[in-house]
C-alpha cells in the first residue's frame, strides 16, 4: 500500500515522501495517529503542489540570502577592541563581537553559531571569516580589527 509520510518516520522515510508499507502498518498504527495519508490520486496531486509552493519560497528565500551574502562582502566591517600600549587587544575577538559588527554596518542579522573565525583573533589586522545563511548561502569575508 503506498502512503504519503505527514512527518518523519524512524527506518521509513521523511515528511512529503511516498512510501510503499504493509496495509495493516498503514490500516493500524500510520493513519490513526496522522503519521500518513493514504497515497491517492487526490492526495498525490496535493502533495504535488505542496511541494512546488515550498520549493518557490525556497528559490526566493535563497535569492533573498545571497543579496545579504553580496552585502558583506562588498562592505567594510571594522571591530573595535580595547589595545594595550603594545598594540594587543585585552582578550580575544569573538564571533560575537563580529555579528554585532556586521550587523551594524550592513544590517544584515548573522546568527554567531552560524559565523566561523578562522584564527584566534588576539591583536590588531585584518582577518578572514565565513558566514553560513542557509545551507546553500556561505559567505567568506574580510573583517579589520581596529583600536577603540
Amino acid at each position: 500500500m503506498d502512503i504519503i509520510l505527514l512527518q518523519d518516520v524512524d527506518n521509513l522515510g521523511y515528511k512529503d515522501d511516498v512510501v510503499n508499507v504493509k496495509p495493516g502498518y498503514a490500516r493500524n498504527f500510520l493513519i490513526p495517529r496522522n503519521m500518513a495519508l493514504v497515497a491517492n490520486r487526490s492526495n498525490l496531486k496535493a502533495l504535488e503542489e505542496k511541494l512546488r509552493q515550498t520549493e518557490l519560497k525556497r528559490q526566493k528565500m535563497l535569492a533573498e540570502y545571497e543579496g545579504q551574502a553580496k552585502k558583506i562582502e562588498e562592505a567594510t566591517i571594522k571591530v573595535g577592541a580595547k589595545v594595550g600600549t603594545s598594540g594587543k587587544i585585552f582578550g580575544s575577538i569573538t564571533n560575537i563581537q563580529v555579528a554585532d559588527a556586521i550587523k551594524n554596518t550592513t544590517g544584515v542579522e548573522v546568527d554567531r553559531k552560524k559565523l566561523k573565525l578562522q584564527d584566534e583573533i588576539k591583536s590588531l589586522g585584518t582577518y578572514k571569516a565565513k558566514a553560513e545563511l542557509h545551507k546553500d548561502v556561505i559567505v567568506e569575508f574580510d573583517f579589520e580589527v581596529i583600536a577603540e
